[in-house]
C-alpha cells in the first residue's frame, strides 16, 4: 500500500473509526492481542460497543501500519514480531535521533529541560514496581522533549518514522532487559547535564547515540 493511501484511511479525530483504531492498536502494544491473534471484527465491535464497519476500518489502517496482517480464508491476525527488524530500525534511530537531539539542544529552553526532568523522575519512579510499557510510553515523551525542537523537518521525519517502526514491532525492550531501564535513567540525566552546560554538539550527539545503542546491546546479549 502506498504512503498516499495509508495516508487517506486516517481517521477524524474523535470518530468511533479513530476510538477503535485506538482501542486495537493499544492492545496490540500492550500485548493483550499477541502475535498470530485472529482479529474478529464481530468479538471486537461487541466489546467495544461499536458496529463492525469503525472496525474494520481501524483494521485496515492497522495493516497499512504493519500491525496487522490479512490472509485469505484466515482474516485478520495480529502481525510477528520481525528481529531483523527491529535491529535494523534501532540502529537507524540511534542514527537520526541522535543528530536531531544535537540539533535541538541550542533550541531547548529551561522549561523544556524541567519538564523532560519531570518525566525521568517519573521513569526513575516506576523502576519500583516496574512496568515496561509504562515505562516505554514515558521513555519516547523524554526523547520527544529532546528532539522535537530539531529545526530540520526531515531528520525529525526520520525520527519520528523510526518511533513508529518501533510501535509497529510493539518493541519494549525494557520487557526483556528491565535491568537497562535503570542504566537508561541515569543516562538520561547525563543528557540532560549536556544541554544544559552547552556542551558541544558532537557530545551531545554521540552520547545520545550511545544511549540508544546501549538498548540495543542489552537487547542483543538477551537475545544471544
Amino acid at each position: 500500500m502506498t504512503e498516499t493511501a495509508v495516508t487517506g484511511l486516517a481517521a477524524t479525530p474523535g470518530s468511533k473509526s479513530q476510538q477503535a483504531y485506538q482501542a486495537v492498536k493499544a492492545r496490540i502494544v500492550e500485548g493483550t492481542y499477541t502475535p498470530g491473534y485472529r482479529l474478529v471484527l464481530g468479538a471486537i465491535a461487541k466489546d467495544l460497543g461499536f458496529s463492525v464497519v469503525p472496525v474494520r476500518e481501524a483494521i485496515r489502517r492497522l495493516e497499512a501500519e504493519g500491525l496487522v496482517t490479512f490472509e485469505r480464508n484466515v482474516g485478520a491476525t495480529v502481525a510477528g514480531i520481525d528481529p531483523t527488524e527491529y535491529l535494523y530500525t534501532m540502529q537507524t534511530l540511534s542514527i537520526v535521533e541522535g543528530a536531531a537531539t544535537a540539533l535541538s539542544a541550542p533550541l531547548i529552553d529551561a522549561a523544556a529541560v524541567a519538564r523532560a526532568r519531570a518525566v525521568n523522575q517519573e521513569m526513575r519512579d516506576c523502576l519500583e514496581h516496574f512496568d515496561p510499557v509504562r515505562f516505554t510510553q514515558l521513555n519516547q515523551d523524554f526523547h520527544s522533549v529532546l528532539f522535537e525542537h530539531c529545526p530540520n523537518p526531515h531528520i525529525l521525519d526520520l525520527v519520528h518514522r523510526g518511533w513508529n517502526r518501533l510501535a509497529a514491532l510493539r518493541s519494549s525492550t525494557f520487557r526483556f532487559v528491565p535491568g537497562r531501564a535503570r542504566d537508561s535513567v541515569e543516562e538520561h540525566e547525563n543528557l540532560l547535564h549536556l544541554i544544559e552546560t552547552g556542551a558541544d554538539a558532537d557530545d551531545i550527539e554521540k552520547a545520545a547515540r550511545r544511549h540508544r545503542t546501549a538498548t540495543l546491546d542489552a537487547y542483543l546479549a538477551h537475545t544471544n
